[in-house]
């Protein structure tokens, strides 16, 4: 396909013309979290031509994503593919000329060096504040750019973060939200508040890419579609006294509290486990006397009954039916090992 017809509307736009169409397929981005915003973004940066787009996440995909997360079909569900997996052949089917790196990864301190060396440019697809400070951390730190961008009920919110010159996420958020606070399952959500939200960032990502500097929206921007409700705050400039931006203290890029088991929403714990490679015919052959399983390449699914356990090829699982961590540790053990 000629690579000027494809983007023929995009270049006859002032803002982007040939000269920023040839930066976008040069650029290099990640998109951390592949649900309802992460895939939204992924989908508008392939579309608009970005070169590289590596995307990371750590789950798959269920019947419930398919209502909001737009790269996604029921097949992909029925065999609960990686989200990055199903993701990374959604894009190449409709944008082979761009490379899609799918890393199926829980990101954390360990690995974000890796996963996130070489990007230009990170985006937030994410559903906790957990993993938000970690990127905000590591992007303070090595001067990073990256998009704050999050969604739930009828409400969405977006924050350019740019080191040095704008408010972090610390800067405007200087604890973790703690207590109860409202999820897509506790909620609900509209997939009109997801692609509004991801629609603002992936435009100010596409701003950042060509090199409008100028048009690059310095505010925390909030709007809740349902009531016609919309809200600005000012972050133009570093908090004084912030602890990562001005102290430089990146507490969770060392990993300080970080949960060995993370709650996942919808009734379910993640373990975090390490070296621990899992060979998924053995695994599924031993398994069998318990409780159905199956798998692919990707992951192992087994239901001892009334649980289900979602097993990566590194070791790490999701346990859904329990939020319990001390259940979802002694079923981990149980069937996997301690």
């Amino acid at each position: 396909m000629d690579l000027e017809e494809r983007y023929s509307r995009q270049v006859l736009f002032p803002g982007i013309g040939r000269e920023g169409q040839q930066k976008l397929a040069a650029a290099r981005v990640a998109v951390v979290g592949c649900g309802a915003t992460g895939s939204a973004l992924a989908s508008l940066l392939a579309r608009a031509g970005v070169g590289a787009i590596r995307i990371i996440d750590r789950d798959y995909v269920e019947p419930s994503n398919l209502q909001r997360q737009s790269l996604f079909d029921e097949a992909d569900a029925a065999q609960s593919l990686p989200k990055a997996i199903a993701a990374a052949r959604k894009i190449s089917a409709f944008n082979s000329q761009i490379v899609i790196e799918p890393e199926v990864a829980d990101l954390v301190p360990a690995n974000i060096g890796p996963l996130l060396d070489g990007m230009q440019l990170v985006l937030d697809g994410t559903d906790n504040f957990e993993t938000r400070y970690l990127i905000n951390d590591f992007a303070v730190k090595t001067s990073l750019p990256w998009i704050y961008t999050a969604a739930v009920g009828s409400y969405g919110i977006t924050l350019n973060v740019l080191p040095g010159q704008t408010a972090c996420l610390a800067c405007l958020f200087p604890d973790q939200p703690r207590g109860a606070f409202e999820t897509c399952e506790t909620a609900g959500i509209l997939n009109s508040a997801v692609n509004l939200a991801a629609s603002i960032a992936a435009t100010e990502a596409i701003k950042l890419l060509v090199g409008a500097d100028q048009q690059v929206r310095r505010t925390l921007l909030s709007f809740e579609v349902w009531r016609n409700e919309r809200a600005e705050v000012g972050a133009g400039n570093p908090r004084p006294g912030c602890r990562v931006c001005g102290e430089r203290d990146f507490i969770h890029l060392a990993g300080e509290g970080r949960p060995h088991l993370t709650l996942c929403g919808r009734n379910s714990v993640q373990i975090h486990e390490r070296h621990r490679p899992i060979d998924f015919g053995e695994v599924s052959a031993r398994l069998k006397r318990y409780g159905p399983v199956r798998h692919n390449d990707f992951v192992l699914k087994f239901w001892p009954k009334p649980y289900e356990m979602t097993l990566f090829p590194d070791g790490r699982a999701i346990i859904k039916g329990t939020s319990d961590t001390a259940v979802a540790r002694s079923l981990y053990a149980r069937y996997v090992g301690s």
